[in-house]
């Protein structure tokens, strides 16, 4: 399991592409997602992500509709048109941070 501090900054990362890859979900449902991709090493708590979906939704990044089950309302989230682009260039930024953390941090391999 990874520090809350080092993940907070990707969450919305995650949702967004889990989100780019299915229809749509409820919250339980991508916290479920997370837990099952990083086999359990990342945790999405309900505290953290539903601030995290309304900020996404204020933002125009996902959309939620409610839908009536029995006599519970589960809120499912889509991803919009702009979340799209938006996932795509997290996504990268993603990787070129992690390409330089791998510099900084690699082992030095000859001496200067």
């Amino acid at each position: 399991m990874y520090s809350s501090q080092l993940l907070k900054g990707t969450y919305q990362t995650i949702i967004l592409k889990l989100l780019s890859e299915h229809d749509r979900m409820y919250g339980y449902e991508i916290s479920q997602k997370v837990k099952e991709l990083s086999k359990g090493d990342i945790q999405l708590p309900e505290g953290s992500l539903y601030p995290i979906l309304h900020k996404m939704q204020e933002e125009g990044l996902v959309q939620m509709e409610r839908v009536s089950i029995g006599k519970r309302v589960r809120r499912y989230y889509s991803i919009t048109r702009a979340g799209h682009q938006s996932s795509k260039e997290k996504l990268q930024e993603f990787e070129n941070f992690v390409r330089t953390m791998r510099l900084l941090l690699s082992p030095k391999t000859s001496m200067s």
